[in-house]
Formats: C-alpha cells, structure tokens, sequence
C-alpha cells in the first residue's frame, strides 16, 4: 500500500514543486494537496495520512497548530515543516517543535527528498546510507571501518569521504541536523575545488588547504585527501584550541590510510598532466578572455603611437564645430576655443 504523504501550503507553486520532485523518486506514494490548515485537518480525518508537509505560515491556523492535531490524532504520522520566515524567534521555534526535519525556503529538493525517504523509512536512494552503499569490496569495508574508527577515537559525530564531484564514497555516523546534509557538503566541495585551484597556482603537489569552521550547532572540518577527494568531519567542539592539533595529526594520519584503500579500490592518484587538466577546467573559457591584450600586446601599441601636433588637434575641433552647425545645438558640448579658455587642450610646442 503507497505511503500517503500530504502537503499543506498556501503557496501553488511550492505543492507543485514539491509534488513533482516526490514524483522523481522511485517509490509508490499517494499525494494530497491542501492551501490551508483547516482543509489539511479535514484530510486527516478522512483517512491516513503517514507524512505531512506543513508551511508555518497558513491562511487560518498556524503550521504548529495543524502538526499538534494531527499528531494527537495520529501519533504515528510524521511531520517535515518548512518556512519562508528569517525571523530567529520563529525559526528556533519551529526546530524545537518536535518535527522530522524543518527547511527553510527556497527548499533544497536534494535534502527534501532524503528527509522523506529517512523518516518514511524507505530505501535511500538519494544520499545512500554507508550500510546501503553498493560497493561490497573488502577495501570499501575497510574504508568504512578507517573512517568509523576514527570518528570513535575523535569523538566526532560524522566523518564523509567525497569525491570533487560530491559523491559520497564512505561515512560513518550521521550529521547533527541530517536535513541540510546535501547543502552543507554541496558548499564545502565548491570551497574544496577553490583550494584545488589555489595549490596549482602555488605549485602544491597536493592540496593541503585544511579548513576548519568552529561555533554554531557543531564545528567542520574540510581536509583535502588528493586532488579529487576530501574528507568532511562534523562534531562538537572538535575546534577547541586543546584539541585541534590532536585531530590534525590523527587526520593527517588518516588521509595516507585512506589513499592506500583509495589505491586498492583502483581509485588512482591522477598523474600530472591529468592534474593539470583539472586546473585548466576551471580556469575561464578561452571565448570569454578574446578581447584581453597580453602586456607584450599593449607594449608593441605604445611604441607604435606617434605624437599628435597641436595643429592636427585644432583642425579636429574646427571640423567638429562645422558638423555641429548643421545639427542640434548639444550644450554639454565645449567647441576648441572653450575648451582651450578652460586649459583642456595642450599647450602649442612652437
């Protein structure tokens, strides 16, 4: 029997939008569609419903007042809220309120459909989980057990391996707020593959620009592997001045670890043409910069340049001023003769 999932916003456009992208997944769901609380509620009492997708805001009563009825009706349904809202008071509110997951608008679809797939308790095909990965290997287990043993021994909350396209090739453990997992590493690859870019310039023969986001829920780390993979560890207070030096030389351990599987998985270092390669897709489109002139360009037009007389200025002038007669008087326009009495024009060399 399909799961039946029920969106409520007043919004045709956000229903639309989130209707279509639970059509992409390749699970059997029954949708129904409500722009308003009261309307949703009535939904609710006519059948099952097993997830319900609530905008706070709503005509009539709030998306907090339509979670309570329905999870006192339902104590089995699962709620995801979403909110357009930025005000801090009611964000805060809403992550307490005791929902699955909360995203904010615009809506990462990528997060959605995870949150949806995790809370239905259906088999993830968005963001796999590290049980659910397709590799079998004995050194994709032996990947996985790298990164969990490391995640124990630092006292981490998640550790991911991913490669510069952002796949997830191992992880262990699990992100504080899981909702935002595709955003959070979508953002720090973009910053990997700048750090990439950077180490080309200087000549690195790895990237070893380590990154370290500390405060807020939890501190991030972002440690280049090889040019095209990186590790992301997550935790509380992995930063701490006591602790971050520890953590840097155990990781600094773990990236040789994980190159070694790397290697037995086929994974191989690039050689360095194909490094090279991976800087020049980056740079900017050689139809983009055709108009630049290089400085042996601008050199070769300064010497060619040759000196304008005085005379050849005042017969430009002169000939404008004939061309103005026959046309509209332009009174932001100054003839030779003003121009000179205003010291605009260069001084006559004879």
């Amino acid at each position: 029997m399909p799961h039946r999932i029920l969106i409520v916003d007043d919004h045709r456009d956000v229903i639309r939008l989130l209707n279509s992208a639970l059509d992409s997944l390749d699970h059997e769901f029954e949708i129904v569609e409500a722009p308003s609380g009261e309307e949703a509620f009535l939904e609710v009492s006519q059948g099952k419903i097993d997830l319900a997708v609530i905008d706070y805001l709503l005509p009539g009563m709030s998306g907090l007042e339509l979670m309570d009825k329905i999870i006192k009706r339902n104590k089995e349904a699962q709620i995801i809220l979403i909110s357009g809202s930025k005000e801090r008071k009611i964000k805060k509110s809403l992550l307490e309120a005791g929902a699955f997951a909360f995203f904010e608008k615009p809506i990462s679809l990528t997060d959605f459909l995870d949150a949806v797939e995790r809370c239905l308790e259906l088999q993830r095909t968005v963001l796999p989980s590290e049980e659910e990965n397709d590799e079998d290997s004995d050194a994709h287990k032996n990947l996985s057990g790298l990164l969990a043993k490391f995640r124990k021994n630092m006292d981490a909350q998640v550790i991911f391996l991913l490669s510069d396209k952002g796949h997830i090739l191992a992880r262990a453990g699990a992100l504080q707020h899981g909702s935002l997992e595709a955003s959070l590493l979508s953002a720090l690859m973009g910053i990997f593959r700048a750090g990439r870019k950077i180490s080309g310039y200087i000549h690195q023969e790895t990237p070893l620009s380590y990154h370290i986001f500390p405060g807020g829920d939890q501190d991030v780390l972002l440690v280049p592997v090889s040019h095209t993979h990186a590790m992301v560890v997550a935790g509380e207070r992995l930063a701490e001045r006591k602790k971050i030096l520890d953590l840097t030389d155990a990781m600094m351990m773990l990236k040789s670890e994980v190159e070694h599987v790397l290697n037995a998985m086929g994974v191989v270092r690039p050689s360095p043409a194909k490094e090279e390669e991976y800087l020049a897709a980056e740079d900017i489109p050689e139809e983009q910069i055709e108009d630049e002139i290089s400085s042996d360009e601008l050199e070769a037009l300064f010497k060619q340049k040759t000196k304008i007389q005085t005379d050849e200025i005042k017969s430009f002038w002169d000939e404008a001023i004939d061309t103005q007669k026959t046309q509209e008087v332009e009174p932001d326009k100054l003839s030779y003769e003003q121009a000179r009495q205003l010291g605009l024009t260069p001084e006559d060399n004879a």
